[in-house]
């Protein structure tokens, strides 16, 4: 029988573990040297003023929308098609999603069709830099500055990207990157907020160690916190990470071009269109079916890869159509056409740097089978 080969997976080597040894021969476990050390990462890599370092992306999100005081009953404008962490974020301060459809072709957030969905209620915008491209986001700044809307940008996805050269989340008022194992770099868990306002700086710093203000008491808050820190080991990881996350990238993109050139001219999928204007850093690689496809096609397929010991998946399920968002903001199946289209027909194949090319040719060749 063909050996597994699986979804995704880290690509950790003996740096990654020497780092984290280290710091466990240290006193140093959490709020030690390492933290700082790994948010001057960020700093130097993005040029940015601030980096920020947290257990996740949700909690950087998270507390980024609280820095920006968003409150119960405010609107925030988003994609439908992303994973869910990005809508849950506000949901947390009570705020209320309204989708946005996406654009067929590119898989973003549609940017001619937010102004319309703008009400009296909105205060922000949140695009999501979807599977490591990026939205129009000179447009969207730019609908945002006219109506005195915050913006947001989930760069989960998408560290070592760039649009019209400026890197992936540098490009609103604040931006957040995760570090889940599946991502192209990883602490095991974690996430970074970066941003150039001091302001939001300095409440997340706050909010993500139980509201101490810097150099205050131990058992001084100065405000509602929470305990959303990072410890030393995993920031360690993220340094060694940082330091190789060049050689990461370029192996990614090795995968992905594999891929593409095994792909290419199959008239049955299609791929997500990245501009011109934009420098990927992969996240997963996901193809579209044809529309002729069903969804119940699409999940026949995704079960035939997997009793070939071939892991996938779809990738997303519409935040819309999740259950307690269908309950609670009345969104039913139609309302977002485009992502339904889409969503119904992707297909994730596997994508990690430990493949090699007789692992991608089996996946293609059994791929193109199933189809």
């Amino acid at each position: 029988m063909s050996q597994p080969i699986s979804l995704s997976g880290p690509d950790i080597s003996q740096a990654e573990i020497d780092a984290v040894v280290a710091v466990l021969k240290t006193p140093h476990l959490s709020l030690g040297p390492k933290v700082p050390a790994f948010e001057e990462c960020f700093t130097r890599r993005l040029g940015v003023k601030h980096a920020i370092a947290l257990s996740s992306g949700t909690s950087g999100l998270h507390l980024i929308w609280r820095a920006m005081e968003i409150q119960p009953g405010d609107e925030v404008i988003t994609t439908p098609f992303s994973f869910i962490a990005s809508s849950n974020s506000f949901l947390f301060e009570g705020a209320r999603p309204v989708f946005v459809d996406v654009d067929p072709n590119t898989w973003q957030i549609d940017h001619s069709r937010i102004e319309a969905a703008i009400t009296p209620k909105t205060r922000a915008i949140l695009p999501v830099d979807v599977f490591g491209s990026i939205p129009e986001m000179d447009s969207i700044n730019a609908v945002a500055k006219e109506h005195g809307l915050h913006v947001l940008e989930d760069s989960c996805e998408a560290l070592g990207s760039t649009y019209k050269g400026r890197p992936a989340g540098t490009l609103a008022d604040a931006g957040c990157f995760g570090f889940y194992p599946n991502k192209q770099m990883t602490t095991g868990e974690g996430g970074m907020v970066v941003t150039d306002n001091d302001e939001i700086a300095f409440r997340v710093r706050s909010m993500r160690n139980q509201g101490r203000d810097p150099d205050a008491g131990w058992l001084q808050h100065a405000r509602l916190g929470f305990n959303f820190r990072l410890p030393d080991i995993n920031c360690a990881l993220g340094i060694a990470q940082m330091n190789r996350l060049d050689e990461i990238l370029a192996r990614r993109d090795r995968v992905a071009q594999m891929y593409i050139e095994r792909l290419k001219g199959e008239p049955r999928i299609s791929m997500q269109l990245v501009p011109g204007d934009i420098q990927m850093s992969w996240f997963v690689f996901v193809v579209r079916l044809d529309d002729h496809y069903s969804q119940s096609d699409r999940d026949a397929i995704l079960g035939r890869l997997r009793d070939a010991q071939i892991a996938c998946s779809n990738y997303f399920t519409p935040i819309h159509l999740q259950p307690f968002y269908q309950r609670d903001y009345g969104l039913r199946a139609g309302d977002f056409p485009v992502t339904e289209n889409l969503s119904a027909r992707t297909v994730a194949l596997p994508f990690h740097n430990g493949l090699t090319a007789a692992d991608i040719d089996r996946v293609v060749e059994t791929f193109r089978k199933l189809l």
